[in-house]
């Protein structure tokens, strides 16, 4: 029966979920339980995607990501894989009509990678929107359930919701994806000699995103609402930690937050019960 093998799919996104994200995997527990599914299915896709321009070195990774990029649109079209990843992506897909060029988009993001370019202020946007704010808005296409208006209300806040996640975790491994990669995101910023001024801007610009999608998180339907401002709480705190650090230290470390804190936050969120603006992080950022 298909349905078994469709459980079997759902399943192993739910596993790549897990096993690659524990923040993520938190927050989509704090969904509700009709939408954490198809929430699974996005990451997975999401992530084996990365997976292949970010970690599969010696082999052959835009044949891979070419071939990846066909078997995607055969499994939307045909309304089966046998690669239970897409399969279970394409359910979603199928089931909540994510437009096409959403996923275009994020795919054509995922061949920029390949290139260990620098880039310039029109190739980061392009980044930007491409690797994390098309994902935020595939979420949301779950979240509005169908509601086309509250989805068009929401999508800019999704977006920039998106775009915080993505620019904190470019601070976070700029170290990594200079060195290892040959990667530098950030227009205009030689990190051979990365400066506080440029590390602040830099910040002041995730601020600034942050700042927008809590409007946005504020209005999402209840069924969505706790789990979003978790994942938003834990990359607001990864943030802060982040910012109390010299450049040289965020270039030669990889800040993270430990599983017990995380556990922390979640129970501080669940105590609130709801997104606030005025949400005091600084009992969290300071716990190391």
């Amino acid at each position: 029966m298909k349905a078994l093998f469709d459980r079997v799919s759902s399943g192993c996104s739910t596993l790549t979920t897990k096993a690659y994200s524990t923040s993520f995997s938190l927050g989509i527990r704090l969904l509700s339980a009709g939408i954490r599914q198809p929430i699974y299915g996005i990451y997975g896709f999401v992530r084996l995607a990365d997976e292949i321009v970010d970690s599969f070195h010696g082999y052959d990774q835009a044949h891979l990501l070419a071939d990846f990029r066909l078997q995607t649109y055969r499994a939307i079209d045909d309304g089966i894989s046998l690669n239970p990843i897409l399969n279970s992506f394409q359910q979603v897909v199928n089931r909540y009509n994510i437009p096409v060029e959403l996923i275009e988009t994020f795919l054509e993001s995922m061949e920029m990678d390949l290139d260990g370019r620098a880039y310039t202020k029109e190739l980061y946007d392009r980044y930007i929107l491409g690797s994390a704010e098309v994902v935020g808005l595939m979420c949301l296409r779950v979240f509005t359930g169908g509601d086309d208006a509250v989805y068009e209300r929401l999508k800019l806040p999704a977006m920039r919701l998106g775009a915080a996640f993505q620019k904190v975790n470019f601070l976070r491994d700029a170290g990594a994806d200079f060195h290892t990669l040959g990667r530098t995101y950030f227009p205009g910023v030689n990190l051979e000699g990365f400066s506080a001024i440029e590390k602040a801007q830099i910040e002041e610009d995730i601020a600034s995103d942050f700042d927008a999608a809590l409007v946005g998180i504020e209005q999402l339907p209840r069924s969505a609402r706790m789990g979003v401002y978790l994942a938003y709480l834990y990359y607001k705190v990864l943030f802060e930690k982040i910012k109390r650090l010299s450049p040289q230290h965020v270039l030669t470390s990889r800040v993270r937050l430990a599983n017990a804190h995380k556990m922390l936050i979640m129970c501080h969120a669940l105590i609130r019960r709801r997104p606030a603006a005025s949400v005091k992080l600084n009992y969290a950022a300071n716990n190391k």
